[in-house]
């Protein structure tokens, strides 16, 4: 997640770069056959290239809009996979009799692993539960082998956690189906959250905006052949930068788990997580919240 220190100035451009190349050739080539041909070219009014922007910046705020609604969404899920989290720990704390901590532990570490593996598991990690060893045993870990969905396993694992706590009468009905609530929750967070990823925000859109920015900057350049070229270069650079900006920070949030700076900061939230979690369970050896890199947060 972007922090709101200063972003470096290369970062920014190397996102628009091959756009901006693209720009320059479109305006030195149109500028060129202008000059060569000006002649057979009607004259073109300086308000047409106007209308176009105006249609432009319409569309880029619908995509910027939708796509903002997708990461705000995204971000809503982990907000409540925080909250669940910490009410499952809290819930069985106060219902499961003594006698039954390494159990609760044991629960607490697999929520925590939950968190982890979902974050990696959204960003296409080869192995969703790499470096997880510590919070898994060998028994969970050769089970969650079976599941191609580790995170969903891993809530599998909970629920037959609790089930058997209520068997050994370590809780009650009432109490199994409190947890069980929350459980349900979690796993509703997990869909939606693979619902955002697996759902792509439709490409034809991306193309037909690029088209109508380059028509846009050919307009622009023949309304312009009277003026300077190096003007002209500098003002279609200019309106063109803006557009491309625009449209590459809604392309970026509208996948909120691609593993970019602009993501959810989900491993951040895991470490938070964890740090809660193993706080509830009255360890002191805890880990530092996750440092900023720069100017982002993963």
């Amino acid at each position: 997640m972007l922090l709101e220190k200063k972003i470096p100035l290369i970062y920014v451009l190397n996102k628009i770069k091959y756009n901006l190349l693209s720009i320059i050739f479109v305006g030195i080539l149109t500028s060129y056959l202008t000059t060569k041909y000006s002649g057979l070219l009607p004259e073109v009014p300086i308000s047409l290239p106007a209308f176009l922007g105006t249609a432009i910046s319409v569309l880029l705020s619908f995509k910027m809009n939708q796509s903002y609604d997708r990461w705000w969404e995204a971000r809503k899920i982990w907000g409540a996979i925080v909250n669940d989290s910490r009410n499952l720990i809290l819930q069985l704390q106060s219902f499961i009799k003594e006698g039954n901590t390494e159990e609760l532990k044991q629960i607490a570490y697999r929520q925590i692993a939950f968190c982890y593996t979902l974050g990696n598991a959204l960003r296409n990690q080869i192995n969703p539960l790499e470096d997880l060893e510590m919070f898994l045993n060998s028994k969970d870990l050769e089970i969650l082998t079976l599941h191609k969905n580790k995170s969903l396993g891993l809530l599998t694992l909970n629920m037959q956690s609790i089930k058997e706590l209520k068997e050994q009468r370590a809780i009650n009905v009432l109490e199994q189906i409190s947890v069980n609530r929350i459980t349900s929750n979690l796993c509703d967070s997990l869909g939606m959250a693979e619902r955002i990823k697996n759902t792509i925000f439709p490409a034809t859109y991306r193309y037909f905006l690029f088209f109508i920015i380059y028509i846009f900057v050919i307009l622009l350049s023949i309304a312009l052949k009277h003026v300077s070229f190096i003007f002209e270069l500098v003002l279609l650079i200019s309106v063109s930068i803006g557009f491309f900006l625009i449209e590459k920070s809604a392309y970026h949030l509208q996948d909120p788990f691609s593993n970019r700076p602009s993501d959810i900061p989900v491993t951040s939230i895991a470490r938070t997580i964890e740090i809660n979690l193993r706080q509830l369970l009255g360890e002191s050896d805890l880990p530092e919240p996750l440092a900023a890199k720069k100017f982002y947060i993963m």
